[in-house]
Order: structure tokens, then C-alpha cells, then sequence
């Protein structure tokens, strides 16, 4: 009999799991399922240039179907409930499906309740239909206070907020409006994001560029009556245009499977990326609990992990030496503004470096959103 891979999401992580697995399993060894509620995949990267109308909605997504390899079967259904014990998982339209082996690629949901008055007052870019929103907004932007910063940690893509305020600087100043706007980035840490190298860095662009950068500001409340957003520390920023990376959690089906901790992140080893105290069953991206990036480039090096361990598993034999082993490798492009770029490469053991600015990264993150379709989901980089 085949064994039962059944993939929990249809983003970076479960795509190309499942394609990985076609490749490398034959049909009598795996039935490959990826559950996914949508069917769409989104390439969430895309979100902070549809808001300053340097991409359009409509080239961020795909049919999920026309992404994955003709063995994988892709079922539109929302995952309700994880059963390890029986090794089954419950679906929303009825029915359950058997696993011999699970991968959980589930992503993180905003959750922008948790802030009081966030959703009344804010704008954010880590949706499309927040992207959107955000980027009538801008357009319609005369000057004034923009505050731009965090809600909540740990957040996807850790860079994002960092390269939006210097997109926002640009395209305000197309505009000719920059003069007359005054730019807060409000960071929960000790520097404008987490890594120390990029964020020094980071820090002299935006002394460069006017904008104004606070640190150890935790975001309290957002008060829309009165245009001001609050912090734990006691201070308060005024605003005319407010935009704040919401908190996140992992997704709520799993947090009532009992699979998560505290934070809403599912409990992962390290280096195995097998959830703790279950069997056959792996987490990848920013649904895990690991210490590193969350993040479609942490995704995409953790995905052959799981596949060299389910492939060992199912076809009965040793793992590979020097494989199946996850070493916390990220890497990825920010931009620096000015038309230029960053490039972060790091794991558990080798702290990041950021070369640059220079205008090869800023290109080189250019050409890779376009090719992103025909390369990353086939796993073809």
C-alpha cells in the first residue's frame, strides 16, 4: 500500500514539498494530498509594492493547481482538526483524511484584535486587501505624520516593515509631498529589526533619508478619535497615517488540535523539523516555533529537509548522510532604498552579514519576484 502524505497548506513550503515528493517518490510508494482552503497561492512579498504601485494584485497570485506536479493531489477544503493519535485530520466540508506522514505549512494569521483600536485606525501591508487599502491611502496622502512600525513579535518577514518606510520615503517623494511629511519607524526592539548587521546599517539610510527612528516602542493601543498610537512605555506617537505590522499567531485549527505553545507556534525540532511528541509529523515556515525568520526563504530550505526524512521513511531506509538535517539557513533580499539593496544569509551558527547597499541586490530581488513562479514552487533554485 502507498503511504499517506497529506501536506497542510498550499503557500511556498507546502508547494514545494509536494512537488519534491512527486519527484522523488514513485507512485506506488505515496498518495501526495496538499489541503489548502483557497486554492490560490499568493506570493506574499509582492503585498508592500502593490501599496506604493510598483506591482499590481492581479500578477501575485495563481491557481495552486496549475503550481504543483500532476501526482499531487490538491484538495479545496479547510483543515479543521489534527487527530496525532489516530494520524487523521478533519475536514471543514466533512470527511477526514488518513496520514502516514504530515506536514504542517500552514503559515501565521494576522490576528489585529490583540491591539485595541488597530483595526479602526490602522492600515497594514501584510494583505492584499490590506496592500490595497493602504495604497488609496497613500495616494491620497497630502502630509503630515506617518508612523509606520510593529505591533506584535515574532512577525513574517522580519525585513518588510524596514524596506516599506524607505519605499514609502520614495514614492512620496515622486510625488513631492516628502517635505511635507514627517516619518516615525517605531521598532519593539533595541534597533529597527532583528538583525543587528542589517539594522546598523538600516539605521544611517534613515538618518540619510529623514526618517526618524524609535526604539523599545511597544505598541499598547491605537487611539483613531485622537490619531495617536500608545506604547507600553508610556509614550505616544501622533499620527495622520498610521501603518503597523499586525500581531500574529499560528492558525486557530491547529492551536485547538493542541499541537501549539503559548504563543500560537507549533513546538519544532531544530534540526529534524518534526514536531515535538508526535509521530509522522513535520512543520516548516512560519507556523513553527524555531528561532529564525519566518519567512518563504526559511520555507524553502527547510522543504527538502522533510523530504529527504519522509523519503528515507517510506521507502524503508537509512537516511542519507549530510541530509535530511536543517542548519536555521535563511536567505533573502531587502531593499535599502534609492534603488538599491541588501542581501541576509545566516543559520544557526553563522550570524548575518549585509553587503552593501548596492544596486546588483536591489536588481537581484527584482529578477527573483518575477521569476519566483517558474522557479522556487518547482523546485527549481
Amino acid at each position: 500500500m502507498p503511504a499517506n502524505v497529506v501536506i497542510l497548506g498550499g503557500g511556498v513550503g507546502g508547494t514545494l514539498t509536494a512537488n519534491l515528493l512527486a519527484k522523488r517518490l514513485k507512485p506506488g510508494e505515496a498518495r501526495i494530498q496538499v489541503v489548502d482552503p483557497t486554492g490560490i497561492h499568493v506570493y506574499q512579498p509582492g503585498f508592500q509594492y502593490v501599496a506604493v504601485g510598483q506591482a499590481r494584485a492581479q500578477s501575485l497570485s495563481r491557481d495552486e493547481r496549475s503550481l504543483l506536479n500532476r501526482r499531487v493531489e490538491l484538495i479545496v477544503d479547510q483543515a479543521t482538526y489534527i487527530d496525532a493519535q489516530a494520524k487523521e485530520v478533519s475536514l471543514g466540508h466533512g470527511g477526514s483524511l488518513p496520514y502516514d506522514y504530515l506536514v504542517v505549512a500552514t503559515g501565521a494569521r494576522l490576528v489585529p484584535e490583540q491591539v485595541p483600536g488597530l483595526i479602526e485606525g490602522a492600515h497594514e501591508f501584510y494583505s492584499l486587501e490590506g496592500s490595497l487599502r493602504l495604497r488609496e491611502a497613500l495616494r491620497g496622502f497630502k502630509g503630515g505624520r506617518l508612523v509606520i512600525g510593529v505591533a506584535g513579535m515574532p512577525y513574517k518577514c522580519p525585513p518588510a516593515p524596514v524596506e516599506f518606510a524607505l519605499l514609502a520615503d520614495s514614492f512620496l517623494r515622486k510625488r513631492g509631498v516628502r517635505e511635507k511629511t514627517q516619518i516615525d519607524f517605531l521598532s519593539p526592539l533595541n534597533r529597527a529589526f532583528t538583525i543587528e548587521s542589517a539594522s546598523k546599517m538600516v539605521a544611517r539610510i534613515y538618518a540619510k533619508q529623514g526618517i526618524n527612528l524609535h526604539t523599545f516602542v511597544n505598541v499598547e493601543a491605537v487611539d483613531p478619535s485622537r490619531g495617536e498610537v500608545s506604547s507600553l512605555e508610556g509614550e505616544s506617537f501622533p499620527y495622520d497615517l498610521l501603518v503597523l505590522v499586525p500581531p500574529h499567531r499560528g492558525a486557530e485549527f491547529i492551536e485547538k488540535s493542541g499541537l501549539v505553545d503559548r504563543g500560537g507556534w507549533v513546538p519544532t525540532d531544530r534540526h529534524s523539523l518534526a514536531v515535538r511528541g508526535t509521530d509522522g509529523v513535520f512543520a516548516i515556515g512560519d507556523t513553527t516555533d524555531l528561532p529564525i525568520s519566518k519567512s518563504g526563504s526559511t520555507a524553502h530550505y527547510q522543504s527538502p529537509v522533510v523530504v529527504e526524512r519522509i523519503a528515507a521513511g517510506v521507502q524503508g531506509v537509512d537516511l542519507a548522510r549530510n541530509k535530511g538535517h536543517y542548519d536555521g539557513k535563511v536567505a533573502c533580499f531587502m531593499e535599502t532604498g534609492q534603488g538599491k539593496g541588501t542581501i541576509l544569509y545566516f543559520n544557526y551558527e553563522r550570524p548575518p552579514k549585509s553587503p552593501g547597499p548596492y544596486r546588483r541586490w536591489h536588481w537581484a530581488k527584482w529578477a527573483f519576484n518575477r521569476a519566483y513562479w517558474y522557479t522556487v514552487p518547482q523546485g527549481r533554485v
